[in-house]
């Protein structure tokens, strides 16, 4: 081994975490800016190439039932979406990104600009996402494109949001569905709102 490799090596175990500048989000962008409730938000990757993910979100392997892998598309007419899409949405005031997940879960850290409507409350709650309230439950003809998500592929409760919502009238072709969720959005070293 040349004495420069050696150099190098002991550098790099000594120096610690690398620092890099060049954790994009893609090719040119290295960070989306959105306005939340609370103002504007930065939503950019954690720039240490040496980020690890720990604690749960670590986890691969969950009990099935009730851990069971999730489909793509968790009922007909919703539409997959990824993490590119889902900066496009948090961009656009007139798309809602929902999480589904229980209100414990989203206070441990969300995805910055969602709201929480956690899915046993998602057929009850369809007024907030632009349905209007009538006798026999909701008209949506003005629903909005909702982008829901929960913790990850292995999470059924923005799928099951998604069919109770479908369920009270809500337009399937209205929905969008970040499979990968938080564990997805962690792994990728993505800003989350605590």
């Amino acid at each position: 081994m040349k004495i420069s490799n050696i150099a190098a090596a002991l550098v790099a175990i000594f120096a610690g975490p690398v620092l890099a500048d060049e954790v994009n989000i893609r090719s040119g962008v290295a960070s989306v800016e959105i306005e939340t409730a609370d103002g504007p938000v930065t939503i950019s990757r954690i720039q240490d190439t040496e980020n690890r993910i720990e604690g749960d979100w670590a986890k691969t392997s969950r009990p099935c039932p009730s851990f069971c892998i999730q489909p793509m598309v968790p009922a007909p007419g919703v539409t997959p979406i990824g993490e590119l899409e889902m900066l496009e949405f948090l961009q656009d005031p007139e798309v809602i990104v929902v999480d589904g997940r229980v209100t414990s879960n989203f206070e441990g850290g969300a995805i910055p600009g969602a709201i929480n409507i956690p899915y046993t409350q998602a057929a009850d709650r369809l007024d907030e996402l632009g349905c209007e309230v009538d006798f026999d439950g909701f008209i949506c003809d003005n629903a909005k494109k909702v982008a829901l998500y929960c913790n990850g592929p292995w999470c059924g409760q923005s799928p099951t949001a998604a069919r109770r919502m479908i369920e009270a009238g809500y337009p399937a072709e209205k929905i969008y569905y970040y499979r990968a969720g938080m564990t997805g959005w962690r792994m990728l070293g993505l800003t989350v709102s605590e």
